[in-house]
């Protein structure tokens, strides 16, 4: 019994040594989440020196959990970890995309491959968000950029036709972007066409107006405009 005693000493140890580094984890994460929302918020209100500030903490925030847990590859790939990183995923890629930069690599953000692609999924509700924003001023090329942009990750994704444990459940992702992609599609085709139907019916009102002026003037009667004071 005394053998038995010093392996659950032993075991206990471990155990509270873990928990230690699993709580300070979870304060990480749970900062790390907050710093990548307040990054893409800054960067839907153009705030880009805010957003920058917000994407180095969140560098710092990813590092340092990364180091902590190296040793405890367990609680690395826990979920509460692997959601955290997502977030940190998507924020990166969505104020590089909003900005027109070039898109993060894996390497680059230090994430597994399953966690990057989940990340990138969560990017195109951001840039259907964006979009509506752009769209609520008027029909824009700028919309049709980033319209592009998610047709292009759709398109990816579309093709990690793999196990939901080996790519953290992305195909339930990649149906919910299949849906906001289409769904974005019709606001930016429904956006133009208003867009050149104003166009063109302010075409038409020059050419009347135009053609209103060249009548008076052969006539030699002169002509009223609607605006003009009786």
């Amino acid at each position: 019994m005394h053998k038995l005693e010093k392996i659950t000493e032993q075991i206990r140890q471990n155990f509270e040594t873990r928990t230690a580094i699993r709580d300070e984890a979870l304060k990480h994460a749970r900062q790390l989440t907050r710093a990548c929302s307040l990054a893409i918020r800054a960067v839907h209100r153009s705030e880009f020196e805010t957003m920058e500030g917000f994407l180095v903490e969140s560098h710092t925030l990813a590092n340092r959990l990364r180091n902590d847990l190296k040793a405890h590859p367990d609680l690395y790939y826990a979920g509460y970890t692997q959601d955290a990183l997502k977030e940190f995923v998507e924020a990166n890629i969505t104020c590089a995309l909003i900005q027109n930069q070039a898109l993060h690599t894996p390497e680059e953000l230090g994430v597994e491959y399953a966690t990057y692609l989940n990340g990138l999924a969560e990017v195109v509700g951001e840039l259907r968000r964006r979009i509506l924003d752009i769209l609520r001023s008027g029909y824009s090329q700028e919309a049709e950029r980033l319209l592009s942009q998610m047709d292009d990750i759709y398109s990816v994704l579309v093709t990690m036709d793999f196990p939901d444990a080996i790519t953290n459940g992305l195909r339930r992702q990649t149906d919910i972007v299949r849906n906001l992609v289409e769904k974005t599609r019709g606001d930016v085709t429904f956006s133009l066409r208003g867009e050149d139907l104003t166009q063109a019916i302010s075409r038409l009102s020059r050419q009347l107006n135009g053609n209103q002026v060249e009548v008076g003037e052969r006539s030699g009667v002169p002509l009223r405009l609607n605006n003009e004071e009786d």
